[in-house]
């Protein structure tokens, strides 16, 4: 009678593609609190967490979806909001974890260069906390940070096509926020913020 090989099942996180156990690992043994940073289709979620043997403790959490209460009415998901929502959580973190160094964990989203998970970074690092990072050329820049690019698109395709504006920035327009005036509004919460 011929016998297989049983063949070994990965843990049911792995399976289902929630956790890179391998990550996770190098992560919990530095023992320090981590920025979990987490992009969905309307926001961005950012939790300061930390290791317990019986699960996780969420220690400080918050969304993008605050930025709507400092006046914020364009997309909570674009870069602009990443650097705003950044400071924010960076401001508002700073008070419980002003000594702690904090790793930041994107779980399994590889960080594009110069994309959302870095202008977020940028911005925590402005509000304050101590997140280790390493070097300071994978931060978008200030053009495309401050919301300036998605200005002069939108006063570009206004001016050549103006069905494809109306269609583009509907969400902008529903909210009575204008895209061609999105740069003096970031500026105006940055110095809120910077307060």
């Amino acid at each position: 009678m011929a016998s297989k090989k049983a063949k070994p099942v990965n843990y049911r996180r792995k399976r289902e593609g929630k956790t890179n156990y391998k990550k996770r690992l190098r992560l919990l043994l530095s023992e320090k609190p981590r920025l979990v940073l987490r992009l969905s289709n309307t926001k961005i979620v950012a939790q300061i967490i930390e290791f317990d043997v019986k699960g996780d403790k969420v220690l400080f959490a918050s969304d993008s979806n605050s930025l709507k209460k400092l006046g914020w009415n364009f997309s909570f998901k674009s870069l602009p909001a990443a650097y705003l929502f950044g400071l924010d959580f960076g401001k508002k973190a700073l008070s419980q974890f002003s000594d702690k160094e904090i790793i930041l964990d994107t779980g399994l989203r590889t960080p594009q260069v110069k994309g959302k998970i870095y202008a977020f970074l940028k911005g925590v690092l402005d509000g304050g906390l101590n997140v280790l990072h390493g070097s300071e050329d994978v931060y978008p820049i200030e053009e495309r940070l401050n919301g300036k690019s998605i200005e002069n698109y939108a006063k570009l395709l206004k001016k050549s096509n103006e069905e494809s504006y109306k269609k583009r920035f509907a969400l902008n327009l529903k909210n009575k926020a204008d895209p061609c005036n999105m740069n003096v509004k970031f500026e105006e919460i940055k110095i809120n913020l910077l307060k």
